[in-house]
């Protein structure tokens, strides 16, 4: 059988190593060191916006943190995206808050603007104004961000963008990540550019990075003894992953250029294909890295469905995977609320990612093509 083509595995660039050497040559092996800055520097001067970067050792860590930063606290609602990976609404329940689901639209698959303010309109009707809005950019692809932007201002909601996704993607040409009150980013092994694990906070104002790290480093207080007057976290990345971080930093431009091939690749292979749908952005206006290529499939005018084919791959030794099964359908959140009109549920049963890495190989998408010539044939 051939080697196991992945859905989306770690890609170094080659100077990695020489960023982590230095920590163990100069024994910063620590939470904090030359390399948590560096990477710190790099990821700002890269968003721009006079963007403002706390490194820290999960993309969950920096959500925490956001709706900590946010104030939110017991029973208070959130509004969350529902199609997205847990990771965006379990830090919702660490708090003691409660989730809200929010249902997708079909131009981008993310927060849908009109569901939205239905959900904080009946929250205010109720006397229970919603403390902050979680939005994805899901797959790389951005958010509808004006009108959302726009609906968190005129409620006055803070809003928190998880951008896990999307590092590099832009709308009308401002990075995501910078529109937000706060911004999320993912390292994470299978992202576009990893530091094995790890995240960063995106913030408006060096007060607010400052406190993040503050928060993040156990809420220590400025004593010469342990002195605690906040309740902290554990949550700063490590010299030795930011080290990691730094070098892919140096090809992370190239890596989501590769990452929209593997797109183009996709649309190629589908374009005379009636009943499979290649997820592209809507207008010019939308820039994504295409972290992952994913497909919907009209089972009624191919006669198979998402399933067929991730079967067929799987047989192959080729991952694929179906979209994200939206919260509101997760049996622990069976109990939040939702709006929306089942956008997400379809797009979650007709939909499949496809593998996206941008180090595969000439001969892994040919083996790509060839399992998918075949399902087609049929």
């Amino acid at each position: 059988m051939q080697n196991k083509i992945w859905l989306s595995s770690p890609h170094m660039g080659g100077n990695e190593q020489k960023y982590v050497q230095e920590a163990f040559d100069t024994n910063w092996i620590a939470p904090l060191g030359p390399n948590v800055n560096g990477f710190e520097k790099d990821l700002e001067e890269y968003l721009g916006n006079d963007s403002k970067v706390a490194c820290l050792s999960s993309g969950t860590a920096a959500l925490h943190l956001a709706l900590v930063l946010a104030d939110v606290k017991l029973n208070d609602e959130v509004l969350c995206q529902s199609m997205t990976f847990s990771a965006s609404a379990n830090p919702i329940t660490y708090q003691g808050a409660k989730p809200v689901f929010v249902d997708s639209e079909l131009d981008t698959w993310n927060m849908c603007p009109i569901h939205l303010e239905n959900a904080i309109k009946e929250g205010i009707s109720k006397g229970n104004k919603p403390k902050a809005i979680i939005i994805v950019h899901l797959y790389g692809m951005p958010a509808k961000m004006d009108e959302i932007s726009a609906i968190a201002k005129k409620h006055e909601i803070v809003l928190i963008e998880d951008a896990a996704e999307a590092l590099g993607s832009t709308y009308k040409g401002q990075k995501c990540g910078t529109f937000g009150d706060y911004g999320v980013l993912s390292f994470n092994g299978n992202k576009i550019i990893t530091t094995s694990g790890g995240g960063a906070l995106v913030c408006k104002t060096e007060e607010s990075k400052q406190k993040a790290i503050f928060l993040a480093t156990q809420a220590r207080d400025n004593a010469p003894h342990y002195q605690h007057s906040e309740i902290g976290f554990n949550y700063r990345m490590s010299n030795v992953l930011a080290g990691i971080g730094r070098g892919q930093m140096e090809v992370l431009d190239k890596h989501i250029g590769l990452r929209r091939e593997m797109n183009q690749f996709y649309i190629e292979i589908f374009k005379n294909i009636e009943g499979i749908d290649v997820f592209v952005e809507p207008s010019t206006d939308y820039f994504s890295n295409h972290w992952l290529s994913c497909i919907t499939i009209d089972e009624q005018k191919t006669g198979f469905s998402s399933e067929y084919i991730r079967l067929k791959l799987l047989g192959d030794n080729i991952e694929s995977r179906p979209l994200w099964k939206p919260m509101h359908l997760q049996p622990v959140f069976k109990s939040s609320m939702y709006f929306g009109n089942l956008v997400s549920e379809k797009l979650f049963n007709n939909g499949l990612c496809l593998p996206s890495g941008s180090n595969l190989t000439s001969k892994e998408r040919e083996q790509i093509k060839e399992s998918i010539s075949l399902v087609l044939k049929r």
